[in-house]
């Protein structure tokens, strides 16, 4: 072969490599993340960093531009596994607008890093209610909620929950623990939007408040999901550092299976399926966990029962759940669903459904559940006390001429005598 012919050769074949060589992945970079992006709620960072590097970390920076003084930084932890480092980032902690996520990590006496733009839009609930909605009162409501007489004595009437909470969207399946500071719900801007949109939105789900100095603020998104990802959550209930919450999402057994999240730090994390034999086995519906942590009522469809939906309970034996037994003295032919058992375990509130949800209560007398009694009418559900006795639930408008619910507020009777 001659020198021009090898030349030639070496020419060509170069040309071929080039290519190849530009496409040598870097040392490091970002993966799922795109410059331009919109996010919210948590973000799961994920980053790839070749062997032979040291001091990785992982950092968000809210900034004008990249040349600028930063405006606020959050270092995060990251996780390893093999080339990848990972790291949640709660995107609620910077305001709104454009932050710039780092990389880096040093090679001997190189530093070596890589950065992307995202833009972060958390929105608020009143950004997100249409315009057109009328919002529900008392004054313009068609069939407020009722107190049945023989409980008036107890209780003063219902009236909105007062402070931030409902809005002109809908606001439902409250819970409040039992010290009264710290108040879920579900919201959606929309009732009428379907469910599939709901999954994917980024606003509806569970939200929470606390008092502060007797004052609740202003609601904020309790993200169980990454942004990226399906997840419909709901029905929340605290006992103790663990939620337990409903949700449609990937990995479930069921259309909707129960989850629970644990309480680090003042951020709800390691969000968890609640397992096969809660969510198949016994088919574990809206529950309400008691006081020592021993026993589950739950709302079922499960065989064996009186009607559509019966309250159902599980004992927890040398740690281990036991198959529901049917509560029969509070169970009808009807839907029965969405159980609260108060502190002391004497009483359970639930919901009925005839055919329009109301609220009932049974008192547990020498260790048997007696006969429930209706407590609210119109609309009324899903009930929830705090340990004075102060009974929040759910009222519903309901529009005729759409055949649907349009509205959902919060309403609270006040127990006589309690602290406000």
């Amino acid at each position: 072969m001659t020198s021009k012919r090898i030349l030639l050769c070496l020419a060509l074949l170069t040309a071929m490599l080039l290519p190849l060589g530009s496409c040598t992945r870097p040392p490091v970079e970002w993966l799922d993340l795109k410059d331009g992006q919109t996010v919210w709620g948590t973000v799961h960072l994920k980053a790839r960093v070749s062997s032979g590097a040291a001091n990785v970390s992982l950092y968000v920076s809210y900034r004008i531009a990249p040349s600028d003084p930063s405006l606020a930084d959050q270092h995060l932890v990251a996780e390893k596994d093999g080339p990848v480092y990972s790291a949640d980032w709660t995107t609620q902690e910077l305001r709104n607008g454009t932050c710039y996520v780092y990389v880096s990590a040093q090679f001997g006496r190189q530093s070596i890093g890589a950065q992307v733009e995202v833009n972060v839009q958390n929105e608020t609930r009143a950004e997100l209610v249409p315009t057109q909605v009328v919002k529900l009162t008392p004054e313009n409501d068609p069939a407020p909620p009722q107190l049945a007489p023989a409980f008036r004595s107890l209780w003063e009437d219902p009236v909105p929950m007062p402070g931030p909470v409902n809005t002109g969207g809908a606001e439902d399946s409250p819970f409040i623990t039992s010290d009264g500071n710290t108040f879920y719900f579900f919201f959606t801007a929309d009732p009428g939007i379907d469910i599939h949109t709901q999954a994917v939105d980024p606003w509806t789900g569970i939200y929470w408040t606390h008092k502060v100095d007797g004052q609740w603020q202003e609601p904020q998104r309790l993200f169980l999901q990454y942004w990226d990802k399906i997840g419909l959550d709901g029905d929340p209930m605290q006992r103790g550092d663990t939620l337990w919450f409903g949700s449609i999402r990937e990995g479930n057994l069921r259309d909707i299976d129960l989850w629970t999240a644990k309480l680090v730090d003042g951020r709800w994390t390691d969000w968890t399926n609640a397992g096969e034999l809660l969510n198949e086995t016994y088919q574990i519906g809206e529950l309400h966990v008691s006081a020592d942590g021993n026993e589950i009522y739950c709302g079922s469809t499960r065989p064996g029962g009186k009607g559509q939906s019966d309250i159902w309970v599980t004992r927890k034996v040398n740690g281990q759940w036991q198959p529901p037994e049917n509560v029969a003295a509070v169970n009808t032919e009807v839907h029965e669903g969405q159980p609260f058992l108060s502190e002391d375990g004497r009483e359970l509130w639930f919901t009925r459904l005839t055919p329009g949800p109301s609220v009932w209560r049974s008192l547990k007398v020498n260790g048997e559940w007696q006969a429930p009694e209706e407590v609210l009418s119109n609309l009324a559900g899903e009930p929830t006390l705090d340990a004075v006795g102060n009974l929040y639930f759910v009222h519903h408008r309901w529009d005729n001429a759409l055949n649907r619910v349009t509205e959902a507020d919060i309403y609270v009777c006040r127990r006589k005598g309690a602290a406000k």
